[in-house]
């Protein structure tokens, strides 16, 4: 064959292909035989190895194509991807409706998807071709997982029809329960660690250093929305689903739009009744409000959409015996008791351990080691204990009761007046406490130190290297050689990672100290309020309640935790090993755009998108990532988003190019 031929006959089988995998799983409606399929793909693969010049990045033969990689690179989302917040019921999701009609009055339909428990992820086309895949992360920042998407079968290297621009599409990737029950087979053949569920299976499928692990995994997206896009106007949510459906891309066919809240619901209650009926796992069903001008105005909480919620089922329940109840001592010396229980699959996942939370709930539900007891996953996340099954009880169970000394350093346990709580005082000297602070500063949370794991760090606390979390930036590479498993990779990869730490953010290193109740909320709020490390400790209680979000359980905390000098000698031990967070970027309180809200699309000549997102916030003003009523200016640069564009016309805001841009930034 000639190279011309074989040019136009590849062509042909990469359009037979695409279509025939659209076909299959997109449309669930295939036109050919598997057997069939596989030889258009085999013809495909013999005329790439015959002419490698015809190989195309989004030939269908590329989907295993990658070197296996040693690491998963940031990927920063153009759209924040948040997550939802849950109702239980059918009274809370009205109450949920109820807020969204005080908001926009009534909403123009709602469309309910099942809730398929998986790994979220986002798709980023450029002009129809797939140019890279991450996952979630924090919502902002997630992990490159390119490679590996492309193993999959249902993800599309390039969308059908005539693409926009840019496009990410939010999806899940899951594994049918058939296909982890084969996985798990061939696992246990093998003799491997076997997943507990199929989310697990998933998600450790997907994080593979090599894409033909993870192409062997089986595993498959559905898409349920869309993210960032230029050179696409959608007005609901439902036809984004359809433009998903139309580029290629698989959505899930149960959808469907709806008109009111009681429809709604008996949607969540014919699938909480069928939810094993379908090939994969669903713990609740999605809501959003159609509309995407109703949901501009709804807009966002700090960590979700206020025009969707998530309806989650009630957790399923098992029983199985209570072997025993052991207190475990956390970080701030607070002794939680645990049930060990004799394992039990629960909602998809084998549950060894739950928590029992303190000693008067153990009291309250009468919970006694040898019991037989009732096991729910709370949410369908946490392990629960509900009670014990009276009946099954064994004569001579005796209740349990807290110990007077501590499990860990054997001091004497305290319960303050008023309290549930039960704490160890042995604050430094604790070994419990002090490996547990070590674990949260290095955290993905916290100071975010890959490869400074549980086990390392009991490691190097019992080789004597650590014993606060100021030690951990004068590790050397001796220290790490001595802890099993650790040759010169693995060292100099902790050793990276321990100095990348030493310039986290102001917040980070906040939330990593692990002062009582400053969670990530109130470390972000202090640092942009307080700026500097040094700035906070010496505010009184006073001082700190006088800011924004902060009230006096935490302003007392913060200024208890800086009083002690056992910390202050820690913080003193971090500056010593080159921690320096860099200043917050902090808004202008009087700039020349303070109260102004921004949108910026499209590309500009003088500044970078974070360029631009920095001189707004220093000259006082707000950058969002959608344009809605409350928007003040949309700031156009080349190649806007139609989107964008097209919405800020529609609502008459303010349309200003890069040079009346700078003129508002001068205060022109």
């Amino acid at each position: 064959m000639s190279k011309a031929a074989a040019r136009k006959r590849a062509k042909e089988l990469r359009q037979a292909i695409d279509h025939h995998s659209y076909r299959y799983h997109v449309l669930d409606d295939p036109e050919l035989a598997d057997a069939e399929y596989d030889a258009l793909v085999g013809e495909l693969l013999a005329l790439e190895q015959e002419f490698p010049d015809l190989v195309t990045p989004d030939s269908p033969t590329q989907r295993v194509g990658a070197p296996p990689s040693d690491m998963f690179a940031p990927v920063q989302h153009r759209s924040r991807m948040m997550s939802l917040d849950n109702v239980f019921s059918l009274e809370e999701l009205l109450a949920w409706g109820k807020r969204v009609e005080r908001l926009i009055g009534d909403a123009d339909g709602y469309v309910v998807e099942q809730k398929m428990d998986g790994v979220a992820v986002n798709l980023i086309y450029e002009d129809g071709v797939l140019v890279k895949g991450a996952t979630r992360g924090d919502g902002r920042v997630g992990e490159d997982i390119t490679a590996n998407l492309k193993t999959i079968a249902s993800v599309p290297l390039r969308l059908r029809g005539k693409p926009p621009r840019i496009l990410e599409a939010r999806g899940e990737v899951y594994m049918r329960t058939d296909d982890f029950e084969k996985l798990n087979e061939r696992l246990g053949e093998e003799d491997h660690k076997l997943f507990s569920n199929p989310r697990n299976a998933a998600a450790g499928s997907l994080r593979q250093k090599d894409p033909k692990v993870t192409a062997s995994r089986r595993l498959s997206l559905v898409c349920h929305g869309i993210g960032y896009v230029e050179g696409l106007r959608v007005r609901s949510h439902w036809e984004a689903l359809e433009t998903l459906r139309d580029r290629g891309l698989r959505t899930n066919g149960h959808n469907q739009r709806v008109e009111s809240l009681e429809q709604v619901y008996e949607f969540c209650d014919h699938w909480q009744e069928h939810r094993h009926d379908v090939a994969w796992e669903i713990d609740g069903v999605v809501v959003k409000v159609d509309s995407i001008g109703q949901q501009d105005e709804l807009g966002y909480t700090s960590k979700a959409p206020r025009w969707a919620i998530a309806y989650k089922f009630p957790p399923e329940e098992r029983t199985t015996l209570l072997e025993n109840i052991f207190p475990s001592v956390g970080r701030t010396g607070v002794v939680t008791p645990f049930a060990k229980l004799e394992t039990v699959f629960v909602g998809g996942v084998n549950i060894t351990t739950a928590t029992l939370h303190n000693e008067d709930e153990v009291a309250r539900k009468d919970v006694r080691p040898g019991d037989t007891v009732t096991v729910r996953r709370a949410g369908d996340v946490i392990p629960e204990v509900v009670g014990p099954v009276l009946t099954k009880r064994p004569k001579g169970a005796r209740p349990w009761k807290m110990p007077k000394k501590c499990p860990s350093c054997g001091s004497q346990l305290v319960r303050a007046e008023g309290e549930a709580a039960t704490r160890c005082l042995n604050v430094y000297e604790c070994p419990s406490q002090q490996r547990e602070r070590i674990f949260h500063f290095a955290s993905r949370g916290g100071m975010d130190i890959e490869g400074l794991g549980y086990q390392t760090i009991i490691s190097l606390i019992e080789k004597g290297h650590l014993t606060d979390v100021g030690d951990i930036y004068f590790l050397t590479a001796a220290d790490l050689a001595e802890v099993e498993g650790f040759a010169e990779v693995s060292i100099n990869k902790l050793l990276k990672a321990i100095d990348e730490s030493r310039t986290r953010p102001f917040e980070n290193l906040l939330r990593a100290l692990g002062i009582p109740h400053v969670g990530g909320t109130a470390s972000v709020k202090l640092a942009e309020e307080v700026g500097t490390l040094d700035g906070l400790m010496v505010m009184s209680a006073e001082e700190l309640v006088a800011l924004e979000g902060v009230g006096p359980i935490i302003a007392d905390s913060i200024a208890l935790f800086f009083s002690e000098p056992r910390n202050r000698e820690v913080i003193e031990k971090l500056r010593n090993g080159g921690v320096n967070p860099p200043p917050p970027r902090k808004r202008a309180v009087d700039g020349p755009l303070t109260g102004k809200t921004f949108v910026v699309t499209g590309t500009l000549a003088d500044f970078s998108r974070d360029g631009a997102t920095t001189a707004i916030e220093e000259s006082g003003g707000k950058v969002t990532g959608s344009v809605s009523k409350k928007t003040d200016y949309v700031v156009v640069g080349e190649n806007p988003g139609a989107t964008k564009f097209n919405k800020a016309q529609e609502l008459g805001i303010t349309i200003v190019d890069e040079k009346s841009f700078k003129k508002l930034l001068s205060g022109g």
